[in-house]
């Protein structure tokens, strides 16, 4: 008798910088999510599907668990929460360099309340042995299996993604096999200039500020114009983010434009423009707006 199809949705869990953004667009095969070395840079929810023969996995990006207060945690928070309490499977990422945390323990003790399968997934695996935590970590009990990964070199992966089929219901695809994701592509657009104006810009700007696509032409075949608005919430990082003469917007533009090139296939204008926009983080309906809800 034939293999029934299998189907799914896995859960990516832990603290920020473990890797969970990194590890979604290996499995994917493409940049979905944005990845930069700033903790906190996944804001929100981003589905990846992985269509394989006889099964599809629905991965869920999430933002990493941390403590914070304001509106724009929250809202994290609760895209966090939902994926944990949704999933068929949760993958509970853990940093190599940090090992097995506080913070692991809520979140598995949430998950077994749930009586939701998970898997431990140690990651960064090509790092030095002397750079790396114990493996399997003290105090991680109740995992379904335990893995080793690099999302770098694919060490692992293979056996992770046969580990996690096995293990997925029986059911029908979800999605058509063409489709990767279930954002738009505008949204993505925006989150490679926020993933830009991360990378370039020093450590106090990035979490104050949000991209928003207000223009997206593809009228053109061989062109797709995309005007984009920085919201910072102070006139001070207004003049950072546009820099001496317009060299730092120039220079997110370039490395923006780049990605979202790489992303769409074909050539692209980019336009930005940097706009003030007081307390935008304390604002759900505006959180939800870009995106980030």
């Amino acid at each position: 008798m034939a293999e029934r199809h299998r189907a799914g949705e896995v859960a990516l869990l832990g603290r920020p910088n473990a890797g969970k953004s990194t590890l979604l667009n290996r499995l994917v095969g493409e940049k979905l999510a944005i990845v930069t070395p700033k903790p906190q840079t996944t804001r929100s929810r981003l589905l990846g599907i992985v269509t394989l023969p006889g099964a599809q996995l629905l991965l869920v990006d999430t933002p990493g668990l941390h403590e914070g207060k304001g509106a724009l945690h929250e809202s994290m928070q609760r895209a966090a929460a939902a994926a944990a309490a949704s999933c068929d499977l949760a993958l509970v990422l853990i940093d190599a360099t940090t090992g097995w945390e506080p913070g692991h323990d809520a979140l598995v003790a949430q998950l077994a309340a749930r009586g939701t399968p998970w898997m431990a997934v140690a990651t960064k695996a090509d790092l030095p042995a002397a750079q790396r935590e114990p493996w399997p970590p003290p105090g991680a009990s109740g995992p379904v299996a335990r893995h080793r990964v690099s999302a770098r070199t694919g060490e692992g992966i293979d056996a992770l993604l046969a580990d996690v089929v096995a293990r997925l219901p029986e059911a029908p695809p979800f999605h058509p096999e063409d489709e990767l994701t279930d954002r738009p592509v505008r949204f993505l657009a925006a989150e490679l200039v926020r993933e830009a104006a991360f990378l370039l810009l020093r450590q106090e700007i990035p979490y104050g500020l949000a991209v928003e696509v207000t223009e997206f032409d593809e009228s053109r075949p061989d062109l797709v114009r995309i005007r984009a608005t920085l919201l910072v919430a102070r006139d001070s990082q207004k003049q950072i983010v546009i820099g001496a003469g317009g060299a730092m917007i120039r220079e997110i533009g370039t490395l923006a434009r780049a990605g979202i090139e790489r992303l769409l296939g074909t050539r692209v204008h980019l336009e930005l423009w940097v706009k003030v926009e007081p307390r935008w983080s304390e604002r759900r309906k505006r959180i939800e707006d870009l995106g980030y809800g």
